[in-house]
Protein backbone atom coordinates (compact mmCIF):
# COMPACT_ATOMS: atom_id res chain seq x y z
CA UNK A 1 0.00 0.00 0.00
CA UNK A 2 1.84 3.23 -0.87
CA UNK A 3 0.58 6.39 0.86
CA UNK A 4 0.66 9.91 -0.83
CA UNK A 5 0.63 13.69 0.67
CA UNK A 6 0.30 15.91 -1.71
CA UNK A 7 1.57 19.69 -0.51
CA UNK A 8 1.84 23.51 -2.18
CA UNK A 9 -1.30 24.32 -2.61
CA UNK A 10 -3.05 27.90 -1.74
CA UNK A 11 -3.93 30.72 -2.59
CA UNK A 12 -2.76 32.67 -5.56
CA UNK A 13 -3.50 35.72 -8.23
CA UNK A 14 -4.61 34.73 -11.44
CA UNK A 15 -1.03 34.77 -14.03
CA UNK A 16 1.10 33.78 -10.75
CA UNK A 17 2.24 29.87 -10.36
CA UNK A 18 2.31 27.15 -8.06
CA UNK A 19 4.10 23.78 -7.80
CA UNK A 20 2.59 21.18 -6.55
CA UNK A 21 4.25 18.23 -4.72
CA UNK A 22 3.33 14.62 -4.16
CA UNK A 23 5.21 12.26 -1.61
CA UNK A 24 5.05 8.74 -1.18
CA UNK A 25 5.65 6.35 1.57
CA UNK A 26 7.74 4.14 0.09
CA UNK A 27 10.32 3.54 -2.63
CA UNK A 28 7.92 1.18 -4.69
CA UNK A 29 6.58 4.58 -5.51
CA UNK A 30 8.95 4.70 -8.30
CA UNK A 31 7.58 1.35 -10.15
CA UNK A 32 4.48 3.92 -10.55
CA UNK A 33 3.30 5.81 -13.11
CA UNK A 34 2.14 9.11 -11.25
CA UNK A 35 -1.53 11.16 -12.09
CA UNK A 36 -2.20 14.52 -11.20
CA UNK A 37 -5.90 14.40 -10.86
CA UNK A 38 -8.39 17.84 -9.91
CA UNK A 39 -11.80 18.17 -8.86
CA UNK A 40 -13.54 21.70 -9.12
CA UNK A 41 -16.41 22.56 -6.89
CA UNK A 42 -19.56 21.15 -8.23
CA UNK A 43 -17.46 19.13 -10.91
CA UNK A 44 -16.50 15.82 -12.12
CA UNK A 45 -12.72 14.77 -11.33
CA UNK A 46 -10.32 15.35 -14.45
CA UNK A 47 -7.08 13.86 -15.29
CA UNK A 48 -4.56 16.96 -15.02
CA UNK A 49 -1.16 15.14 -16.51
CA UNK A 50 0.65 12.03 -15.43
CA UNK A 51 4.36 10.89 -15.92
CA UNK A 52 5.76 7.45 -16.16
CA UNK A 53 7.78 5.57 -14.03
CA UNK A 54 11.10 6.19 -15.65
CA UNK A 55 9.68 9.68 -16.09
CA UNK A 56 10.53 9.60 -20.34
CA UNK A 57 6.61 9.64 -20.78
CA UNK A 58 4.51 12.40 -19.90
CA UNK A 59 0.56 13.77 -21.05
CA UNK A 60 -0.76 16.69 -20.04
CA UNK A 61 -4.70 17.86 -20.61
CA UNK A 62 -5.01 19.79 -23.27
CA UNK A 63 -7.00 22.93 -20.53
CA UNK A 64 -2.95 23.03 -18.69
CA UNK A 65 -0.71 21.80 -21.84
CA UNK A 66 2.20 24.22 -22.44
CA UNK A 67 1.50 25.78 -18.58
CA UNK A 68 2.74 22.82 -16.79
CA UNK A 69 5.59 21.01 -15.55
CA UNK A 70 5.41 17.28 -14.34
CA UNK A 71 8.53 15.74 -12.53
CA UNK A 72 9.34 13.17 -10.64
CA UNK A 73 12.70 12.13 -8.80
CA UNK A 74 13.67 8.73 -8.31
CA UNK A 75 13.22 8.55 -4.40
CA UNK A 76 9.43 9.05 -3.30
CA UNK A 77 8.74 12.62 -4.99
CA UNK A 78 6.34 13.67 -7.83
CA UNK A 79 6.04 17.13 -8.93
CA UNK A 80 3.73 19.29 -10.78
CA UNK A 81 3.63 23.18 -11.54
CA UNK A 82 1.00 24.87 -13.35
CA UNK A 83 1.98 28.51 -14.57
CA UNK A 84 0.07 31.59 -15.51
CA UNK A 85 -2.75 30.08 -13.44
CA UNK A 86 -6.38 31.35 -13.95
CA UNK A 87 -9.78 30.54 -11.81
CA UNK A 88 -10.87 28.00 -13.54
CA UNK A 89 -7.70 25.71 -12.65
CA UNK A 90 -8.82 25.93 -8.91
CA UNK A 91 -9.39 23.08 -7.62
CA UNK A 92 -8.45 20.39 -4.88
CA UNK A 93 -5.63 18.53 -6.71
CA UNK A 94 -4.57 15.25 -6.26
CA UNK A 95 -1.86 12.51 -7.10
CA UNK A 96 -2.30 9.48 -7.45
CA UNK A 97 0.04 6.20 -8.43
CA UNK A 98 -1.31 3.28 -10.34
CA UNK A 99 -0.24 1.83 -14.09
CA UNK A 100 -0.65 4.30 -16.97
CA UNK A 101 -4.46 3.76 -17.86
CA UNK A 102 -5.63 3.09 -13.85
CA UNK A 103 -4.44 5.08 -10.72
CA UNK A 104 -4.80 2.84 -7.73
CA UNK A 105 -3.40 4.74 -4.81
CA UNK A 106 -4.33 8.56 -3.83
CA UNK A 107 -3.69 11.37 -1.75
CA UNK A 108 -5.80 13.18 -0.17
CA UNK A 109 -5.60 16.28 -1.95
CA UNK A 110 -4.49 19.98 -1.99
CA UNK A 111 -6.53 23.10 -2.41
CA UNK A 112 -5.27 26.04 -4.66
CA UNK A 113 -7.36 28.57 -5.11
CA UNK A 114 -7.41 31.45 -7.85
CA UNK A 115 -8.24 34.78 -7.31
CA UNK A 116 -9.27 37.36 -10.42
Amino acid sequence: QVQLVESGGGSVQAGGSLKLSCAASERTFTKYTIHWFRQASEKERELVARISPDGARTYAADFIKGREAISRDYANMAYLEINNLNPQDAAVYYCAAGSWETPTYWGQGTQVTVSS
